[in-house]
């Protein structure tokens, strides 16, 4: 089995803020591609993991409703920010429901691939979702597994 890594650094204005990963993965797909060919031909599985206990990855269709309204007022009725959180009491700080809503979101994701593309649907991008109540620097580890 061939395994190969690559990154995706960015920054995070923090608050719900929901980022659309897909065009930079697939960025990073033809880099690698480019020296390993064998990606572009044939199946493999990406795996895609944030660093961080307040973000989270998964997919959605990637447009306003959703990503401005919909996930945000679920997230709150979930989680509301307002609530009281041991997390908070215990570190004199505001981000207890970041890292609630992070747990039920999940860090990781697998995509599988196909001729060096990810599989997804027509409307279905991955996305990061930063959770945390300021701006965060993030990275995003892909390991794609052929």
């Amino acid at each position: 089995m061939a395994v190969y890594r690559f990154t995706i650094a960015l920054a995070t204005e923090g608050n719900a803020q929901i980022i659309n990963l897909q065009p930079e993965i697939a960025r990073k797909l033809q880099e690698v591609s480019a020296t390993a060919p064998g990606i572009a031909k044939g199946p493999a599985m990406l795996s895609l993991f944030v660093v961080g206990s307040t973000a989270a990855l998964t997919t959605l269709e990637f447009e306003v409703g959703l990503v401005k309204h919909d996930l945000p007022a679920l997230l709150q009725k979930l989680v509301p920010d307002d609530a009281r959180y041991e997390h908070e009491a215990t570190w004199h700080d505001d981000n207890g429901h970041s890292h609630l809503r992070a747990a039920l979101l999940g860090p990781s994701l697998s995509v599988p691939l196909q001729d060096g593309r990810m599989m997804t649907g027509e409307y279905q991008q991955v996305v990061l979702v930063e959770l945390d109540t300021r701006p965060r620097k993030r990275t995003i580890i892909g390991t794609i597994y052929m």
